[in-house]
């Protein structure tokens, strides 16, 4: 395969976020420098969303992009100077005030978002409902952690074809296609009520369905009951447990009125993480974050991270890859017909890369072991299968077919060499 110039690929977003420092590798990465077609950091193999992006801009751009040409436009806006879509998340600041020694102070929290609702009492019961390290107060782990699932679970590459690596206008058809058929049929955005407000809502669809316009038997009904049998009226759909008289829920409307969330159980069915700004894809009765209901859709290639919309591609290794990109890890390199393993079982490096910079240590002759030939293995110490090499440590006696005894990373034929070697 021909490598491609990394400099003519700045489309995919290159010179975004360059020598970011990585949140997981810490020191260990030199800064974030995009690879040229992979989603990952060229230096220490992490993510994007791993690494402190100030990218508040892009991903509000991303989700306009999203919700462009669906029902949720009131949630975008057009930016004058291009005219695209842009994302007006709902911020929320709230000040308490906070009594000193001789005055009072003012305490002020801010919501990177929160739901879009009128009632900010509302909005604020909903945050308090959240598990504390998932409230996306600016600056907390909570607001990093809302970062990374906006990138995990809405990549770019899901829903604009020019994030995408070198695509056949074939490709960038039946992506339009596909990304035109989910916003239709799956896309949508949770609401935040009061299961009582659900409740006229669903008795409200369902009436119209029957032909009756009348809501009052409904909604009287639901009067005549206790706080007690109000309440355990409700379930969650997640949990099953019953909702708390008084707190608020969230409702999908493409799953309908009468399907009710807790606010922390209204999570995707495969990662089972919070869906970002409550932001979802309805499918055969369940919720799903867009990356697994596009997962759910078409196979995507391990290697670019994007969908694959060609009729050829390669299933290896329990993954799918787009066949340009079935390569080395480390190196780039095509893996069609060579020898090749697999490190922590997902990525496929060559037999030299392999041997350079994964293969385990001999602890005797202290080489690399090549991945061909045998080995014996004892917790982390590893031995070429060889009289040369799996020897007693003390007198040099080969233990192959043999017990033996082991010592921190050192093994004898008896007791005897144990103990002279030991003492």
């Amino acid at each position: 395969m021909k490598l491609q110039n990394p400099l003519s690929q700045m489309g995919l977003g290159h010179e975004e976020g360059f020598g970011a420092p990585c949140l997981k590798c810490k020191d260990k990465c030199e800064g974030f420098e995009l690879h040229f077609w992979r989603k990952i950091c060229r230096n220490c193999k992490c993510g994007q969303e791993e690494h402190d992006i100030l990218t508040s801009n892009e991903e509000d751009r991303k989700v306009g992009k999203l919700f462009e040409d669906t029902k949720y436009t009131t949630l975008i806006a057009k930016l004058k100077n291009d005219g695209n879509p842009v994302y007006k998340r709902n911020v929320m600041i709230l000040t308490n005030p906070v009594p000193a020694k001789k005055n009072v102070s003012i305490n002020t929290v801010t919501y990177e978002w929160a739901p879009p609702v009128q009632n900010q009492t509302l909005a604020r019961q909903y945050m308090q409902m959240l598990p504390k390290e998932k409230q996306p107060v600016a600056g907390s782990e909570g607001a990093q952690y809302r970062k990374k699932q906006l990138a995990k679970q809405l990549p770019a590459h899901d829903q604009d074809p020019s994030k995408c690596h070198e695509l056949s206008p074939n490709e960038v058809k039946q992506m339009e296609q596909f990304v035109k058929k989910y916003k239709n049929e799956a896309l949508g955005v949770g609401d935040v009520k009061l299961p009582g407000e659900v409740e006229v809502r669903a008795a409200d669809e369902s009436n119209l369905k029957n032909g009756d316009r009348g809501t009052s038997s409904a909604v009287g009904a639901m009067d005549n009951k206790s706080p007690d049998q109000k309440a355990s009226q409700y379930s969650c759909y997640h949990c099953k447990l019953n909702m708390k008289e008084g707190d608020p829920a969230v409702y999908a409307e493409r799953a309908g009125y009468d399907k009710l969330w807790h606010p922390a159980c209204f999570v995707c069915c495969t990662c089972s993480e919070l869906l970002v700004d409550m932001i979802y894809f309805w499918k055969n009765g369940n919720l799903y974050c867009g990356r697994h209901y596009c997962d759910s859709e078409k196979p995507r290639c391990a290697g670019c991270d994007e969908l694959i919309f060609s009729n050829e591609y390669t299933h290896a290794e329990g993954q799918n890859w787009h066949l340009k990109h079935f390569c080395c890890f480390d190196c780039d390199c095509v893996l069609a017909g060579e020898i090749y393993v697999m490190v922590n079982d997902t990525k496929p490096v060559c037999k030299s890369c392999y041997v350079k910079n994964h293969a385990a240590i001999c602890q005797g002759c202290h080489n690399a072991i090549d991945p061909e030939v045998q080995r014996v293995t004892y917790n982390n110490f590893n031995w070429h299968a060889t009289q040369e090499c799996f020897l007693c440590s003390c007198c040099s006696k080969c233990l192959i077919g043999q017990k033996f005894m082991p010592v921190e990373g050192m093994v004898f034929c008896s007791v005897e060499c144990k103990k002279k070697m030991m003492s």
